[in-house]
């Protein structure tokens, strides 16, 4: 079963992911999207990392800032992620690997697009349990720059897209998560 849990910058969207986690399975493997770029960002890691194995809870985490698709499509071939819980955390800062990457490309957007189509491809086939993080970036003012408003649009339809496949999504705002599919009005 895959999960999408969406949320703003310091919702609680991935503490409560990581409690969904644990009552999901008795060991987890969290994969970790981001780059170290700077000392605050190794700070942050530092920390999530240490907050991790203070838990108690069994985690083999596993640093992937692109091949996503491909990792997802290894732990589930080889039965490595057999009873185990899969953590993405997450994908709004794959999504900006993926974009820096293509950044100076004349089809920078399609590109990305594949590879949100792609990742996609492999959630929807996943077949074990799966929590995937993401960003709400759509909710905030447009940014002034084409990189940034580039950003917003990509992170958006890579959240519909992946929203789309998993069977759950929640929504997390001040701390308290809501489950959208569930009351999702229906057009057709």
């Amino acid at each position: 079963m895959a999960v999408l849990v969406t949320g703003g910058a310091r919702s609680g969207k991935s503490l409560f992911a990581e409690k969904l986690a644990m009552r999901s399975s008795e060991m987890g493997i969290y994969i970790a999207t981001s780059h170290i770029y700077d000392e605050e960002m190794r700070e942050r890691v530092g920390l999530h990392q240490q907050q991790r194995r203070e838990s108690g809870y069994p985690w083999d985490t596993r640093e992937e800032p692109y091949a996503l698709k491909e990792l997802l499509l290894q732990l589930q071939t080889t039965g490595i992620s057999s009873g185990a819980v899969v953590m993405v955390d997450c994908l709004t800062l794959w999504l900006t690997n993926w974009l820096l990457k293509y950044e100076g490309e004349a089809d920078c957007t399609a590109l990305v697009m594949k590879q949100i189509d792609e990742l996609a491809g492999a959630v929807s086939s996943y077949k074990g349990h799966l929590i995937l993080v993401t960003n709400e970036v759509g909710d905030g003012i447009v940014p002034e720059y084409p990189l940034g408003r580039s950003f917003r649009d990509l992170a958006g339809r890579m959240n519909q897209r992946l929203a789309a496949v998993c069977e759950q999504v929640f929504l997390v705002t001040v701390g308290v998560p809501i489950e959208l599919k569930s009351m999702a009005y229906r057009l057709d």
